[in-house]
């Protein structure tokens, strides 16, 4: 048995910090602190739904463990400098981590990513595999370096299933495994000292956060990209979008259909048909306005 590390994570939910420790724990380490990243980037805002997160970690949590909400980069630099990782584990986090942190760990920072890189560098990954109708999907555990998403490779896989009607729910059920898997090995090679195989950048692709314009549907996309574009902010939970003009009235879509379904019948811009199966209608000025009245 390999002396035990000492490791701290940082992650966005109890399912992940769960499948981390799990990992941890079932290769013989010891996580020493939780940290919830609960701001987009370092000094800004809380994610809306912090609050309701940080209660259901706090469920979740082990006995004795410390739960830390750093604020600032500098702040999560001095929270782990005080509690001398050995390795930190990173999982859902869209920080850039400078080098001057990632040199905290003896052993390095590991980051557990949501494709097969180098396909889709950076935060969005998982939305950017939705969005473009992939089929399935890959987790991937690499080193962090200086740049997003582009250490060396410690272990991947690929095979995930992507349904039609996904939702974290269903994600989870068949990712998470897959990641604790991988993040055994991983922690495997990283405690033996492996630098892990470098990526191939010429076959990189980035994810990054989704552009205003795609909260509004245009009827000249293609039917494919329509719905793909319906079950992206659905899987976001995203409350009142996509908007889309129906007649005279804007509607929040929150389901489509490519099969003949009950709802309403919209023939797209490649002359294929798409079915509203679930909408809502937009009350006049709310959240409709200017170049959205096109």
């Amino acid at each position: 048995m390999p002396t035990p590390l000492r490791i701290g994570v940082i992650s966005s939910g109890p399912a992940e910090f769960f499948t981390i420790h799990t990992a941890c724990t079932d290769a013989g380490h010891l996580p020493v602190a939780y940290f919830y990243g609960r701001s987009l980037r370092s000094g800004g805002p809380n994610l809306g739904d912090a609050g309701e997160t940080t209660s259901a970690i706090l469920g979740a949590i082990p006995p004795g463990m410390d739960l830390l909400l750093p604020g600032s980069v500098e702040g999560l630099g001095l929270m782990l400098e005080s509690y001398r990782p050995d390795l930190l584990i990173v999982f859902g986090f869209a920080w850039k981590l400078p080098p001057s942190l990632l040199a905290i760990p003896r052993l390095g920072a590991l980051n557990i990513h949501v494709s097969m890189l180098p396909k889709y560098r950076g935060p969005a990954p998982l939305l950017w595999a939705i969005r473009n109708g992939d089929p399935i999907g890959g987790v991937t555990v690499h080193r962090m370096d200086d740049d997003f998403d582009t250490g060396n490779v410690l272990a991947q896989r690929d095979g995930i299933p992507l349904a039609d009607d996904i939702d974290w729910a269903t994600y989870y059920t068949e990712a998470m495994p897959v990641v604790r898997d991988l993040l055994r090995t991983a922690l495997d090679r990283a405690a033996a000292g492996h630098a892990g195989e470098p990526q191939d950048d010429s076959a990189a692709s980035y994810a990054g956060f989704m552009e205003a314009e795609f909260s509004v549907i245009r009827w000249s996309d293609s039917a494919r990209t329509i719905h793909d574009q319906v079950r992206t902010h659905r899987f976001m939970r995203s409350p009142d979008r996509p908007l889309a003009q129906v007649g005279d009235i804007w509607l929040h879509v929150k389901r489509t259909s490519l099969e003949p379904a009950e709802g309403v019948l919209m023939t797209c811009g490649d002359g294929k048909p798409l079915w509203i199966t679930e909408s809502e209608e937009v009350p006049e000025g709310k959240g409709v306005r200017g170049p959205h009245r096109t």
